[in-house]
């Protein structure tokens, strides 16, 4: 026994050291520099800057346009799960593919597909105009962002989304229709409750890199949408000031730390309420 105990901890070696490299120690690193000035002396003030306004106001507009994508992704990813759960042995299985295209190209090449979509003169537009309709400036504007990230970010929720649903048993929802309950409500009180542990999942694995995100909107946003990523990385690579980069990026992993416990806990209390039932 003691000996199969050793085998184990040795084949968890490898995974102890791939996160220390890659998650203590660049934590560490951006720790130190936002608490830290140029010359290494322990420092509040870069902190203090990085509350400012106008960081703060990036910061917002990121957090809004991170939950609207979210859920987006979400009210177009549960049916369409649903839709697959019924059809999967047919061409479910077709449709989810399509879904998931987006995560076997590089998510640049497909931004800059949509920013070509949605320019002044781009497919959308021209397409508008033929039809004798009006045409729409999306390109730099928050909707832009919206679109390029639910476009990027729904195999994101439709993956654990899938699954959770998947796993519901087709006899419970057979009973909750024998005993008279219609769609609506065999949704809201027996595939929504079944389901919340994937929904927590896919909200939480679309709403994080949406909030963090810098190229869709460095692409689809220009210059007349900053959010928190993009002043985060210009001060990187263009300010090269790293004191308040860093400052800036603990700002931001306040926001995703809890974004994780809220997770976390509501996950708990879901496993608890089931172990009640």
């Amino acid at each position: 026994m003691h000996k199969d105990w050793s085998i184990r901890r040795l084949f968890g070696v490898p995974f102890v050291l791939w996160g220390v490299l890659f998650v203590v120690l660049p934590l560490f690193f951006v720790l130190h520099a936002g608490l830290t000035d140029e010359v290494g002396t322990f420092t509040l003030a870069v902190l203090g800057e990085a509350v400012q306004w106008e960081y703060l106001k990036a910061l917002g507009l990121s957090v809004l346009l991170a939950l609207v994508s979210t859920l987006a992704c979400l009210v177009l990813g549960y049916p369409l799960c649903l839709i697959l759960r019924e059809y999967r042995q047919k061409n479910g299985m077709i449709i989810f593919l399509l879904f998931l295209l987006p995560l076997w190209m590089n998510s640049l090449l497909t931004t800059m597909a949509w920013q070509t979509i949605l320019e002044r003169n781009g497919v959308l537009n021209l397409f508008l105009g033929a039809l004798g309709l009006p045409t729409l400036q999306l390109v730099n504007t928050p909707a832009a962002i919206v679109i390029g990230m639910v476009y990027n970010f729904l195999p994101y929720m439709v993956l654990p989304l899938f699954v959770s649903v998947s796993k519901v048993d087709k006899s419970v929802i057979e009973a909750a229709r024998d005993l008279g309950a219609s769609h609506w409500q065999t949704l809201r009180y027996v595939m929504l409750p079944l389901t919340r542990a994937g929904i927590i999942s896919g909200c939480t694995m679309v709403f994080i890199p949406a909030l963090t995100t810098f190229v869709i909107s460095a692409l689809l946003g220009g210059n007349k949408v900053l959010l928190i990523g993009n002043i985060i990385e210009q001060e990187f690579t263009a300010a090269y000031d790293w004191q308040l980069g860093s400052a800036l990026s603990m700002v931001l992993m306040i926001f995703i730390i809890l974004n994780m416990l809220l997770e976390f806990f509501t996950s708990e209390d879901n496993e608890r309420k089931e172990a009640r039932v």
